[in-house]
């Protein structure tokens, strides 16, 4: 290894709750005070895809004489030192942070980042992922426009069998200087991926990563969202989440259920302890109550396969217990009927019509759909019925003069709030049109997609989505099979019923 000495020169920072790093850096306070953004990267044995994300700040359309990138190695017993060296010796704007052990977890690292970080505003990027060129600058240049203090576009995972957006109502629209509270589901993607945060509110206010293995994102960015008045939102990429192959070196994906409720356990009793206002504690807890502790509870796995469920019975019981301090009834604040269902079995005690429930809903891909009273159910047992917010059944399709027809009949609680047609890759979430559609009020539903509008899209096989209240989304169903094709200019249109029964588009390239 290269000597440290002939890297750069040392230097600490004024004050810091931590001693047990080394820093190298070549740049005087003055001069990284110029910068407009800090990158904070955690890094722990990432040699696999270090260079990739080290090279995706490199190249940022921003340009580096306005970056400051800070990488924290963890104690890292692989080759990722010896890549730090050598990027904190070719460029200056690299600043390398060297652990003297590993402190087990990604919020001290991310700690360290923020106490050292010197511009105006604060960004993350685990070390085996990957930033759009432009992203740093697209969330800049927000802030710089509104003086928010918070910023967050599209994120994007990517996997071996394509692409697909996460946290779409983060990036569903361009939204500036709105309140946090008024986006739906805000606080149900809290990774610190493709946002941007200004860096006078966590020094001011000393928001800091609780140094857990999990869930620490989820606190760090309620104790954010609660001290921002305003927001921006763009539908822009800024941030690509690399599971191409599971990574499973990642401290999450070592973190068993149990361990992870044990955390989430730590994150509700700190954010009750904030004495917040009703609305925004509400919005907080139900992220913890609900989608942590239902949803993702009982869909893992494990859950499936073991003979001990009474361990997770346990759990979530220590988990609901904590809800007697409020004064309201958490599951009135459930956004999604079905963990209302799994709510009442298990407060009833009905542990095996819950686990036939989750067997069912996981095995039964294409669940009836009965419609009473003009609102759609899915029924489990005859005797359990579970409300579907909105379901669309196709009625007729019509190919003329390059255009396709197609019309439909929706139910549901938002017949108003239908706002479009998204036509979405099923493989790469960045490739997609969205069309204007009409409702009535009867939930006679049409929309025109000209396949002009179509030419841009690469040969694939597109879901077709009603989409409602800004970014939710569901498909059209029909139980007709017959195929609509049409043929423009050496690409086929076929309009056809996916496996799942639903309205889908296939678009092939013609040879000749």
């Amino acid at each position: 290894m290269k000597s440290l000495m002939n890297i750069g020169k040392w230097f600490k920072p004024h004050t810091s709750r931590y001693i047990d790093y080394t820093i190298i850096g070549d740049q005087d306070l003055k001069e990284r005070q110029s910068k407009l953004v800090t990158v904070i990267t955690p890094v722990f044995n990432a040699e696999k895809y270090l260079r990739k994300t080290i090279d995706s700040v490199v190249h940022q359309s921003l340009g580096t004489d306005k970056i400051e990138y800070i990488l924290v190695d963890d104690g890292s017993t692989d080759s990722s030192r010896d890549i730090l060296l050598d990027y904190s010796a070719r460029f200056d704007h690299i600043i390398v942070v060297f652990m003297k052990k590993n402190s087990g977890t990604p919020g001290r690292p991310r700690n360290i980042g923020i106490e050292l970080a010197s511009s105006k505003y604060i960004t993350f990027l685990d070390a085996d992922d990957w930033l759009e060129p432009t992203g740093i600058e697209s969330l800049a240049s927000i802030l710089e426009e509104t003086g928010d203090f918070y910023a967050v576009g599209k994120t994007v995972r990517v996997k071996e069998k394509g692409m697909s957006i996460i946290g779409e109502h983060e990036s569903c629209k361009e939204r500036r200087s709105v309140c946090p509270f008024t986006i739906p589901h805000i606080f149900h993607h809290l990774g610190p991926v493709g946002r941007m945060v200004k860096t006078e509110v966590l020094k001011s206010n000393q928001i800091f990563f609780p140094e857990m293995k999990f869930a620490e994102d989820k606190q760090f960015f309620m104790e954010v969202l609660a001290h921002c008045p305003s927001i921006s939102t763009t539908t822009k990429p800024v941030y690509f989440v690399n599971r191409s192959d599971n990574q499973k070196s990642r401290l999450s994906n070592q973190t068993n259920i149990m361990q992870k409720t044990n955390c989430n356990l730590k994150v509700i009793n700190h954010m009750m302890s904030k004495n917040l206002d009703s609305n925004k504690q509400k919005m907080m807890l139900n992220r913890l109550y609900e989608f942590d502790s239902i949803s993702r509870f009982f869909t893992t796995p494990h859950f499936q396969r073991t003979k001990l469920k009474r361990v997770y019975y346990h759990k979530l019981n220590q988990v609901l217990k904590t809800s007697k301090k409020l004064d309201y009834e958490v599951s009135e604040e459930f956004l999604q009927p079905m963990n209302k269902v799994v709510y009442q079995l298990f407060r009833e005690k009905k542990y095996r019509d819950l686990e036939n429930l989750y067997d069912w809903d996981r095995k039964e891909k294409v669940k009836e759909v009965s419609i009473q009273d003009g609102l759609p159910y899915i029924s489990f047992n005859r005797d359990i019925h579970i409300r579907v917010p909105m379901h669309a059944v196709f009625k007729e399709g019509h190919l003329s003069h390059n255009t396709y027809q197609l019309q439909f009949h929706v139910f549901g609680d938002y017949l108003d709030c239908v706002t479009d047609v998204l036509i979405r890759d099923t493989k790469n979430g960045l490739n997609e049109v969205t069309l204007p559609v009409v409702v009535d009020r009867g939930g006679n539903g049409i929309v025109e997609i000209d396949l002009l509008l179509l030419g841009h899209l690469p040969p694939s096989t597109y879901s077709i989505f009603l989409r409602y209240r800004d970014y939710l989304k569901f498909n059209i169903r029909t139980s007709i099979d017959e195929k609509e094709r049409h043929l423009l200019q050496n690409r086929q249109f076929t309009f056809f019923r996916t496996v799942f029964s639903n309205v889908g588009l296939k678009i092939e390239r013609l040879q000749g």
